[in-house]
Order: structure tokens, then sequence, then C-alpha cells
């Protein structure tokens, strides 16, 4: 006898379509799962043995093979217990085999049949539906995120007892749970600032045209406070933005229980010991990075310079393409990525240089060295280099806040929907996913335009790929000022951003 039944394996962020096999033969009573499972997988079958006893259901003493089709891709978690559950009720004729026809199972089994939350699910259960699930069955907690799937009918049960019930159409399926409304993070606003005109202007231009930022200065004088509040001037997330963090999130195991899509742009703030791995993904398995949970959010690097050079290397690809390639021994993986990176740095070693009231002892190739920790090329893809200095105690005392986030959010957002309106039919976002291809067709550039380009490139040896960033960046300025070309004044301020770009003295 054979049966099936469907689920769905997490693959990264991704998941699989998966069909569970269970054939019971002739021989001594074995039990034996096969398809590249992962151990959890493998451990799966003492819990579901144990869930089976408890609901007084007995196996007949035969040999008992179960396989996870295709069977060339690796299983892992805990999700496959549930549709093992069902597929050995179908084999022990508990269930008839039309009740789970067009129906996928996702969830973990306690030993008393209770059915437990997993991570993946929002994949798990597109995963089902591209493999021809109509309806799929989630444990409770998880009902929320399947609910996301278009076209796809969402039910639940308690435990393996009342979900053979109601396939066997002897008790009405149980009600669904409402979203748990989760917690909205505190974003901390930006009338907070005292000062820093510069820095605050620089955040602004960042934010409305996905450009990435580094902030320079002596340590206290408000780099985390100005780059944390980054977040609050971001547009809201779009519904296809919403599923995507959502996925991810889910897959990382970070979405509370009950919870639905993410309403909040994430902010991800690795401290600077953080390995290879766990900055752009990896292990074993294969988890998402920091920079992958920041997607469709913002990755703040707090002293840019200590973290390992190899880490920050590793930027470099998701910075320019959105997304992370990872090849391993055992397969491939491809995580999103597409966040927008601010950093903070001091301006030497010392982090006395530029300070109003404290000198430096640091001599220029001291800077130079410690400059030099981050490499040319990654600092070729950070947009805006930005000084920040100290504020003055009478800046601090005054009761006179500056302009608060939503006043600055409604400009980045008139600024985005006028990217929008460029972008139509194009697959973008905001000027900082312009390739040079997009570039020469979107952004014409006036004969003093050019010039002035071409004048700061001959004078801070800029690269190609500088050029081109500057010029998104005076884009965006153009775009908060409403103005339909790019102006000379606009890629004057651009230049006037590239801070490191300077030699040092």
């Amino acid at each position: 006898m054979l049966t099936r039944v469907q689920t769905a394996g997490l693959h990264g962020v991704e998941a699989i379509p998966v069909t569970v096999e269970v054939g019971l033969t002739s021989g001594l009573p074995t039990f034996t799962v096969v398809g590249l499972p992962q151990s959890a997988v493998r451990e799966g079958r003492e819990r579901v043995l144990s869930a089976l006893r408890h609901i007084g259901v007995a196996l007949p003493p035969r040999r008992i093979t179960v396989n996870l089709a295709p069977a060339d891709r690796r299983k892992e978690g805990t999700g496959f217990d549930l549709p093992l559950a069902v597929a050995l009720l179908v084999a022990a004729a508990e269930v008839s085999p039309e009740s789970v026809r067009g129906v996928g199972f996702v969830g973990e089994l306690g030993l008393d049949g209770a059915l437990r939350r997993v991570r993946g699910v929002l994949a798990r259960a597109a995963g089902c539906r591209a493999g021809g699930a109509r309806t799929v069955v989630v444990p409770r907690g998880n009902v929320a995120e399947a609910q996301a799937v278009p076209g796809l009918e969402v039910r639940t049960a308690g435990d393996l007892h009342e979900l053979r019930r109601c396939l066997q159409g002897t008790c009405p399926w149980p009600t669904l749970p409402a979203p748990t409304e989760a917690d909205a993070p505190s974003v901390p606003d930006l009338a907070d600032v005292r000062g820093q005109v510069v820095a605050r202007r620089a955040l602004e231009v960042a934010a409305a045209g996905g450009h990435n930022l580094l902030l320079v200065g002596p340590p206290g004088v408000g780099k985390t406070l100005l780059a944390r509040r980054l977040p609050g001037l971001l547009p809201e997330l779009g519904p296809g933005e919403a599923v995507e963090v959502t996925r991810i999130h889910s897959a990382a195991g970070l979405l509370p229980d009950g919870a639905g899509l993410v309403s909040a742009r994430p902010f991800r703030a690795p401290h600077h010991s953080v390995s290879d791995a766990g900055l752009v993904g990896g292990g074993q398995p294969i988890r998402p990075g920091e920079a992958t949970l920041a997607h469709r959010g913002v990755l703040f690097l707090d002293e840019l310079p200590e973290f390992r050079r190899s880490s920050l290397e590793l930027l470099r690809q998701p910075i320019e393409e959105g997304r992370i390639h990872l090849v391993r021994a055992r397969g491939a993986m491809e995580f999103p990525a597409r966040f927008t990176l601010v950093a903070a740095m001091n301006p030497c070693p010392c982090g006395d240089r530029g300070h109003p009231s404290r000198s430096c002892g640091c001599d220029p190739s001291q800077v130079r060295r410690y400059r030099g920790r981050l490499s040319g090329p990654l600092l070729d893809r950070i947009d805006l280099q930005v000084p920040v200095t100290g504020v003055s105690a009478a800046q601090l005392a005054s009761r006179t806040s500056g302009e608060g986030s939503a006043s600055v959010r409604s400009r980045v957002r008139a600024a985005r929907e006028r990217q929008w309106q460029r972008f139509a039919g194009r697959g973008l976002g905001c000027n900082a996913e312009m390739g040079p291809g997009e570039l020469r067709a979107l952004v014409p550039v006036p004969r003093g335009v050019a010039r002035l380009l071409q004048h700061a490139q001959d004078r801070l040896g800029l690269s190609p790929r500088a050029y081109h960033r500057i010029l998104k960046v005076a884009r965006t300025l153009a775009d908060l000022a409403g103005d339909p070309d790019v102006l000379e004044t606009h890629a004057a301020e651009a230049i006037h951003f590239r801070e490191l770009d300077r030699p040092a003295t």
C-alpha cells in the first residue's frame, strides 16, 4: 500500500514542494525515512509514533518506508512531522485518501499529539500551493502568516486527535484565530537630534533615494543617534515588500506566535565581532545572515573599521545586486539582501580628529592606515560620506526641537513617488537601484553638470562607479527639490557628500 501527502520543505528563505510517500510492505517491523532527511527530520519518526500511540492508533506490524520526494534535495526542520503522521493515518485506514487529496500539511508534533508552530510557514504554504494544494493545514500559531498566500484556504487544529476527527468529517474545522497584533517597534524621532545640519540632510537624502551612508566623527557626537532615526524616515512597506520581509523573518524563526505580515522596516545592528556567516548567511544548515534580515530596511554597522575585512568585502555583492549567492559543497543558495547600509566610524585612531575641544595626536600616516582598513571598492559603494561634528552645550540645552521625522518622511515619500513614476515598468524601487543603463536612459546630464562631474573626477580620482553614484545622489536631490532635471547645485552637493574621497591631511 502506498500513501502520498503534500507538504513543502524550507530551502533558505524559499520552499520546495515535497511529497511524503509512505509504503507498507511485508517483512520485519521497521520504520525507515529516506530522501536526504536531516537529523531533526529523522528524529520526527519518534515524535510521530508517540503521538499516534497517544491518540490510540496502532500501526500494523509491517515494514514502513517513508520517502521524502524529491529525494535529491536535503530536508531539514520539524515541519515534516504532521504530514508524516497524516500519511500514516491514511495508511492505517484511519482517514480516507480523498480527505487529504489537494491538502498540504505543515507542523511539528509533540509526544502527546499537540500541533506546534514551526518556522518558515509563509514560504512552506506557498510551496504547497506551487505543488498543487488548494488547502493547507498548519498549527494555530502559524495561521496568520499562511493566510498571506493568495488562493490558498487555511485550516488548523489543536492536536492530532482533533485533526483526525476533522479529516474523518465527524467534527467541524476549528475557527481560525485572529492575527496577533505585534507591538510596533519604537522608532526614535529625528526631532531629538540637536544641530547636525549636514548629517540630518544626509539622512533625508539616504531615505529618499535608498543611498548608503557613512557617518564619520569623534566618539559621542551622535552618529548612532542619527543612524537609529533613519527607519522613521523611510516610506511604509508596500504589500509585496511586507510579504518578502515576513518570509525572511519567518524562515529565521523571528516571527512572534500568531503574527501576520511584518509592517515595520527592519533595522539590524550586528556587533563588529559578527562572523562572515552571521553577516551574509551560511552555517550548517545554511541560514540567512544579518544582511538578509535587513532586507527592505537598514543595516547599521557601528565602528566600521573594527569589522573583519573579510566580512565587509562580502557585502560588496549585495550592495550592488541586492542578493547574496552562497555556494557550498552541499549546494548553492540565494538570499535577498536589498538594504540601505548605514555605517559609522571615527575619523582617526584616537577619534579626536576634528573635535572642537580635543586635539588629535595622530599623524597623516596613521590616519591613512586607519582608513585603509576599508577597501576602495567598498567605499566606492557608499554614496554619502558625511562628517559629524560636535554640538555645543547651548544647542544641547536648547528647548527648541529640530524638524521631526513626520515632516521629513512626507518629503521622502514625495521624492519616492517621483522615482516610482520614472521607473514605471522597470522593476526599480529607488534611485540607488539604477544601473548604468538606467542612468543613461533616465537621467540626462546637462553640459554644466557634466563639466562639474568631470572636474571632480579629475581632482578626486573617482572611479566610474563613484561617478555614477554621485549622479544617482544628484538625481535624488533633484527629486527632493521637485526639479525635473539635475542641476549643477545638485551635483555640487552630491560631490560634497564624498568625504573620504578627499585625501587625509
